[in-house]
């Protein structure tokens, strides 16, 4: 039986590997670009070169990406960069990743027959939303430069959906937590700063009172919805939320993680609350999350030892790495 032929950029990363072990289970046989700024050979290395096949590129600079993708029936685009201080310091690096790439990948697909092309965006595009849960027509207000990179790359999408007829599909992902999600690099997700605390006897540190919530939704159910949308026939130019449709607050987590805590400043710009509106794709992809949130910690917690490269972070590091954030996203 001939396997179906996919290309996922990122797929080195957190939800990238996450999304390879899917397609291979569903009998595709998988290209992975990355360039490993922050994906891990050690996410994808599990399976087999008849399966899965490695580039090491940049989709920001390469040109080789036309003849790469020709002949291959889905893209699943999630290469990018996704961190918030470092995109404030550095807007020019995330808008060549997270724009210029996206450019480059849909022009690269412009002419060929694909089935479908999913595109990864960010809830971040909301900024602070006025009502909760949160719909995909709500008011776009990105607060930062990594959220407003990934709304235009979300807007190109659909763009070229309209212009050049593309079957294209967006997500716009709320918390994604599970096993692979990153343990190094800049500051930022909550279970990593937890995780990597607990493992070390350091105190919990908690933004600001712990009661804002997030949504928070298991990677294998955030997999599940994408592959949902890419087998469905006639299904284009559509923007979806994809969260969990559930506010778990800090103080939550912390709970169920245990130890002691510790309390830092809360930082602007931050939303007190995250909530999706998950009915449309409820009923187009007829799709749920299935995961809890006390059972996919129990899963980080039974494989702690995955953080015991990641930095520890303390109330006094953290103001360092957030100086930036504060400094100019400070209520004026």
């Amino acid at each position: 039986m001939k396997k179906i032929k996919s290309v996922v950029t990122g797929g080195a990363g957190f939800i990238g590997s996450n999304l390879v072990d899917k397609l291979v289970a569903e009998g595709h046989y998988v290209t992975v670009i990355d360039n490993l700024s922050t994906g891990r050979l050690s996410n994808i290395s599990h399976h087999s070169k008849k399966t899965v096949k490695f580039l090491n590129l940049d989709i920001s600079k390469t040109k080789k990406l036309s003849k790469i993708i020709k002949g291959n029936s889905y893209i699943f685009h999630l290469a990018g960069l996704a961190d918030i201080v470092p995109s404030i310091e550095n807007p020019q690096t995330y808008f060549s990743a997270n724009v210029t790439g996206t450019l480059n990948i849909l022009n690269a697909c412009r002419n060929l027959r694909i089935k479908k092309f999913i595109y990864a965006a960010s809830a971040s595009c909301y900024g602070i939303p006025k009502k909760y849960p949160t719909k995909e027509n709500s008011k776009i207000d990105p607060k930062y430069p990594y959220a407003l990179t990934k709304f235009l790359g979300e807007q190109m999408v659909m763009h070229w959906a309209q212009v050049y007829n593309m079957p294209n599909i967006s997500f716009r992902f709320f918390n994604a937590y599970g096993l692979r999600s990153r343990t190094t690099g800049a500051y930022g997700a909550v279970f990593g700063v937890f995780l990597a605390q607990k493992l070390s006897n350091k105190p919990l540190t908690i933004v600001g009172n712990g009661k804002q919530t997030r949504d928070f939704i298991h990677v294998s159910d955030l997999v599940n919805a994408i592959y949902k949308a890419s087998v469905k026939k006639n299904l284009t130019g559509q923007i979806f939320n994809l969260g969990s449709g559930k506010e778990t607050s800090v103080n939550e987590i912390a709970k169920i993680i245990g130890g002691k805590k510790i309390n830092v400043p809360k930082r602007p710009g931050e939303p007190d609350r995250s909530k999706a509106d998950i009915s449309k794709i409820k009923k187009e992809l007829n799709w749920k999350p299935t995961v809890s949130i006390k059972s996919g910690i129990n899963e980080l917690l039974q494989n702690i030892d995955n953080w015991s490269d990641a930095p520890v972070w303390t109330p006094n590091l953290i103001m360092k790495a957030t100086k930036t954030w504060f400094k100019l996203l400070k209520k004026k």
